[in-house]
C-alpha cells in the first residue's frame, strides 16, 4: 500500500500510474544479486571441483543459454517497427562483445565471469525499465541506469568484505556498460508507447533524489575501497595501503597478539568478514615471491622488508595461503640481503597492493561529495 501511495506521489501531475508489483520484482531480483555474493565464490568452486577444468564451458554454455533465450523472447515479441527496435538489439550485443573483447582479463575464468555480468545486469536493468516504462520521458533511461549503478556499487562493496571475492571500481564500470547495453536491449524488446527526450517537470524532483543517491552510493564505496595512503619509507620503498603508517604499526602490535590467541583460519572461509590488514600482508607475500621467482632479487628483499616492518605477524601466522607461515628462512633472507647489495630503497615502488589507491583528504573528498549532491538536488527542484 505504502509503495502505491509513493508512486502515485512521485508520478502526480504527470497523469501517469506507475504499477507496485514491477517495482517490487526488480527490488527482489537487485537485492538477490547483492545479497548472493557472499555464496557465489562457493558455488564457483564447487563448479571447479564437481567439473575439473569445464569451468569456462559451463559458465560461457549459461551466458549462451541466457543471450539466446533473449533473442527468441525479442523475436517472439517484435512485431511492429522492426527495422529500429532490431537496430537497438544488435547495438546491445555489439558494444557488449566489443567491450568484452577489449577489456578482456588475461585468465578465461575471469573472463567468463566478466561476461556473465552482462547476463545479470541486464536482467536487473530490464526490470527496472520495465518498471518506469510508463513515463514516456527521458526518466526511461536515467532512472534504471541509476538504480542499476546503486546495485552494482552495492555489490561491489558486499563483495569487497568477503574472502576470495573482489569488489572494486573497475567491475562498477564494467556494470555500468552491461546496464547501458540492457537498457538498449530492453528498449528493442519494449520500447515505450510515447517518448520525449525532455523529462517532465514532475519527474525532476525524483531523478535528482535518486542521482544523488546514486553519486552517495559509489562516494561511498570509494571511500571504503580505494582511498588510501601512499606511505614512503627510506628503508622500504613506497608501498600503498588503506591505512596511514601509524595505524599499521598499530594493527601489526594488535594482530600479533590476537593471533596468538585467535589466529586467522588456515582454510578459507568464504562466509566471514575478510581481514584486510591479513590481506594486504599476504599481497606483499605473493609480489616478494613473485620478484623472486622472476629473479628480480633486489625487489624481493623490499618487499621483504615491507613484510618484515609493517606485516610481521603474517610472515609468523599459518593462513590459507601458507600453512607455515610466510617467513624466509634465515639462509634464504641472508642470500637476499647480500645478493641484492646497495639497493637503492628510496627509489623502489611496490606494485603488491592491486586495486587502485587515491590520497585524497578524506574531509576534502565528502564536502565536494555533499556538495554535488547539495547541487543536483537542488538543481532538479520544480520550477
Amino acid at each position: 500500500m505504502r509503495l502505491r501511495v509513493a508512486l502515485r506521489a512521485m508520478t502526480r501531475g504527470q497523469g501517469i500510474h506507475l504499477r507496485a508489483a514491477p517495482f517490487v520484482l526488480a527490488g527482489a531480483v537487485a537485492a538477490a544479486l547483492v545479497l548472493s555474493a557472499p555464496f557465489v565464490g562457493q558455488i564457483r568452486s564447487d563448479i571447479r571441483r564437481a567439473f575439473p577444468g569445464q569451468f569456462v564451458w559451463i559458465v560461457g554454455g549459461i551466458i549462451a543459454a541466457g543471450v539466446a533465450g533473449a533473442l527468441v523472447a525479442a523475436l517472439v515479441r517484435i512485431r511492429e517497427r522492426r527495422l529500429p527496435r532490431y537496430a537497438a538489439i544488435a547495438a546491445a550485443l555489439t558494444i557488449a562483445a566489443a567491450y568484452s573483447t577489449l577489456t578482456a582479463d588475461p585468465n578465461p575464468e575471469s573472463r567468463a565471469v566478466e561476461r556473465f555480468h552482462f547476463l545479470q545486469y541486464g536482467l536487473i536493468t530490464f526490470l527496472f525499465y520495465r518498471a518506469w516504462r510508463p513515463l514516456g520521458d527521458l526518466s526511461i533511461v536515467l532512472m534504471p541506469l541509476l538504480a542499476g549503478l546503486i546495485v552494482s556499487t552495492a555489490e561491489e562493496w558486499l563483495q569487497w568484505f568477503i574472502p576470495n571475492r573482489v569488489g572494486e571500481m573497475k567491475d562498477v564500470f564494467l556494470n555500468l556498460v552491461a546496464i547501458g547495453t540492457g537498457l538498449l536491449f530492453s528498449a528493442g524488446i519494449e520500447p515505450p508507447e510515447r517518448f520525449s527526450s525532455a523529462i517532465a517537470p514532475a519527474a525532476r524532483p525524483r531523478l535528482g533524489r535518486m542521482a544523488a543517491a546514486a553519486i552517495l552510493s559509489f562516494a561511498a564505496f570509494l571511500h571504503v575501497v580505494h582511498l588510501g595512503h601512499r606511505i614512503h619509507d627510506g628503508e622500504t620503498g613506497t608501498f600503498e595501503s588503506r591505512y596511514t603508517r601509524d595505524r599499521l604499526i598499530e594493527l601489526q602490535a594488535e594482530r600479533a597478539v590476537r593471533w596468538r590467541v585467535h589466529p586467522p583460519p588456515t582454510r578459507l572461509v568464504r562466509l566471514s568478514r575478510e581481514d584486510q590488514y591479513l590481506t594486504e600482508g599476504i599481497q606483499h607475500v605473493r609480489e616478494r615471491n613473485r620478484k623472486w621467482s622472476e629473479g628480480d632479487i633486489a625487489a624481493a628483499w623490499l618487499e621483504n622488508r615491507i613484510l618484515e616492518k609493517y606485516y610481521e605477524p603474517v610472515l609468523d601466522t599459518p593462513t590459507h595461503e601458507g600453512p607455515s607461515g610466510h617467513r624466509w628462512a634465515a639462509e634464504q633472507r641472508a642470500d637476499a640481503r647480500s645478493r641484492a647489495g646497495g639497493v637503492a630503497a628510496a627509489a623502489y615502488v611496490s606494485d603488491a597492493y592491486k586495486y587502485p589507491v587515491f590520497t585524497w583528504p578524506k574531509p576534502v573528498f565528502w564536502v565536494v561529495v555533499l556538495l554535488i549532491c547539495g547541487g543536483v538536488v537542488y538543481g532538479a527542484r520544480p520550477r
